[in-house]
């Protein structure tokens, strides 16, 4: 009992105290967080699916990043969005690389996005898909609005890399086929900013004056070599697309290999296999045209040979049907000189007879010389009418000699209707001419030789 006593009237030991938790403020506690965050995720990447995105009118955009799990908020400044490789889409899977920032008037925390990039070739095939879907929407690849390559172009301005293979693969193929002016707009082709100077070199060439101190190109060779879809990428870029849709000049895209298929290759007039493709696609082989206008030229001389072969005969056929004027004038020389003679014959014979009746009627010389006057007069009168009958002397009458475009005499007014051209002879030369009167206005009846 003693014992207990003792037990109870004994002091019980006294605990120890737990130590003070320090106080925060709201203010202090964040400023603590955000210190801590941005000390630890200052340098971060982040895989995750866009959803949500939007650019402000500053030009930043905003968006999240996600998976199955979770949710994380981002920002991309418009200084950095200007040089992403990529726009950031919804459904885009990517790898964003940048620092985690905090809000502490909201108590949150988002991802400042210093880069971004495609996740994997699965990611760039979807969004190549969807933006092909799109642009066909739009009616951008409709062939209605594909231009015509022109057939020799005597300026091709070609978009591509100043050095590399791709430019002197064209110079060298253009020359070898037919020797052209090229003219370069040198670009990247690949990485950061690559799709905006394509974009403006394709504008830069449409906005050249055709009478300016630079050629403006009749024909546009887009190209770049090989590579990976990532590297090909530029050439899927909205701002390429575009350009090319709205090029006046008439484009030739020549991107990757045979193989590899890009946007600008649906919205380009041509689409070459290679960058030499697209060299062979602007001009044709001179040796080639040479040897073409050579057999043109040759098959139009024959041509025209046998034209004027044919025609030939055709008149020498017609010039035998033709009379022959000289042995008509002929006939009628020498019935004229028969006349003349049968005329100085008889003028003999009466003179002749005459003489004998004179000698016998020596005491009739009035009568007789009367009669000789008479004689003279009669023999004048001859001459004159067998001159009268010579043709030259019918034409000087008045009268014409008409034949018709066979050179036959007309002799009826029917036989004038009938002919398609006639031919009037007068005395101090000839006329051509077609019949144009009627029957019944005709008065009087042609001459007949």
């Amino acid at each position: 009992m003693e014992d207990l006593l003792s037990v109870l009237s004994t002091p019980a030991p006294t605990a120890p105290q737990a130590p003070e938790l320090k106080e925060y403020t709201v203010s202090e506690i964040s400023a603590e967080i955000k210190k801590f965050v941005e000390t630890r995720f200052n340098h971060i990447r982040i895989k995750g699916e866009i959803f949500g995105a939007k650019r402000a009118d500053s030009g930043h955009y905003y968006l999240s990043l996600k998976d199955e799990n979770a949710v994380i908020s981002a920002v991309c400044w418009r200084g950095v969005a200007a040089t992403l490789k990529v726009k950031p889409e919804d459904g885009l899977e990517v790898i964003a690389t940048g620092k985690i920032t905090t809000f502490a008037g909201k108590s949150s925390y988002q991802l400042v996005i210093e880069q971004m990039e495609v996740s994997g070739t699965g990611a760039l095939l979807k969004l190549l898909e969807e933006r092909k879907k799109q642009f066909a929407a739009e009616g951008l690849f409709d062939a209605a609005h594909k231009q015509k390559i022109p057939y020799l172009p005597k300026t091709i301005g070609v978009v591509t890399s100043a050095s590399g293979a791709v430019i002197r693969d064209i110079i060298h193929r253009v020359r070898d086929r037919f020797p052209s002016h090229i003219l370069l707009w040198p670009t990247p082709v690949q990485g950061e900013g690559a799709a905006d100077k394509i974009a403006a070199a394709i504008k830069g060439f449409n906005q050249l004056p055709l009478n300016g101190p630079i050629t403006r190109p009749d024909v546009l060779i887009v190209a770049r070599g090989g590579g990976s879809l990532e590297d090909l990428w530029p050439f899927n870029e909205e701002v390429v697309i575009r350009a090319v849709y709205n090029s006046s000049i008439p484009i030739i895209s020549a991107v990757g290999h045979e193989t590899d298929t890009m946007l600008i290759d649906y919205v380009s007039d041509v689409r070459a296999p290679t960058p030499t493709g697209a060299a062979e696609f602007a001009v044709p082989v001179k040796a080639e045209l040479e040897a073409g206008l050579s057999t043109t030229q040759t098959r139009m001389l024959n041509a025209i040979h046998r034209y004027f072969s044919n025609y030939q005969t055709k008149v020498e056929g017609l010039s035998r049907g033709i009379p022959n004027l000289s042995q008509i004038l002929q006939e009628y020389t020498q019935r004229f000189d028969d006349r003349i003679e049968r005329l100085h014959l008889s003028f003999k014979n009466l003179v002749a007879a005459k003489q004998t009746l004179i000698e016998h009627n020596n005491l009739r010389p009035y009568l007789i010389q009367n009669i000789l006057e008479k004689n003279q007069e009669n023999l004048k009168n001859l001459s004159l009418r067998l001159e009268s009958v010579s043709v030259d002397s019918v034409l000087r009458r008045g009268f014409a000699w008409v034949k018709d475009n066979n050179q036959k005499t007309v002799y009826s007014v029917t036989d004038a209707q009938k002919s398609h051209a006639l031919e009037i002879r007068f005395a101090d030369g000839s006329i051509k001419t077609r019949p144009v009167v009627k029957k019944n206005d005709l008065q009087g009846d042609l001459f007949n030789f």
